[in-house]
């Protein structure tokens, strides 16, 4: 019996320290896109370039993007919705001020345009005089 007893406060001693609270689970998911003319519906042929990398708060709903692009002097710059090979209409303005790096913060995203970016429905367009369609485009996908 005291044994026993000594097992199963051993036991639940054991089982006490070695489970870890719950851990926090971080709400920030990674966002990135590759930009290239390739990607433009239809192709655009040019030589430049861009990415964007940031972070969605799956918590808050809001979306940090850090947009580069060289090669190229921007016109307009949007972000629409389109799955990849299609061209969708303007969900979000970027703004004016075309310079890179360039940071741009959302108020807090309402579920559509939630659920369009995690199914990599959403991708960022610079727009030229050249190409005024979209001369670089990539679609974003989340991490």
């Amino acid at each position: 019996m005291k044994k026993t007893l000594i097992f199963s406060l051993l036991a639940l001693f054991t089982l006490t320290f070695a489970c870890k609270k719950d851990e926090a689970v971080n709400p920030e998911v990674a966002v990135t896109a590759t930009l290239s003319g390739a990607n433009e519906v239809p192709a655009v042929a040019t030589t430049a370039t861009g990415s964007v990398t940031g972070t969605f708060n799956k918590t808050t709903k809001i979306l940090s993007l850090t947009v580069t692009y060289a090669g190229m002097t921007p016109t307009a710059w949007h972000i629409h919705k389109g799955a990849v090979g299609t061209s969708g209409g303007v969900v979000l303005e970027l703004g004016t001020t075309f310079k890179t790096p360039f940071t741009f913060t959302t108020t807090a995203l309402d579920a559509t345009k939630e659920a369009d970016l995690l199914a990599g429905m959403l991708y960022v367009n610079i727009h030229s005089a050249k190409s005024p369609g979209g001369e670089i485009r990539g679609n974003m996908t989340v991490k």
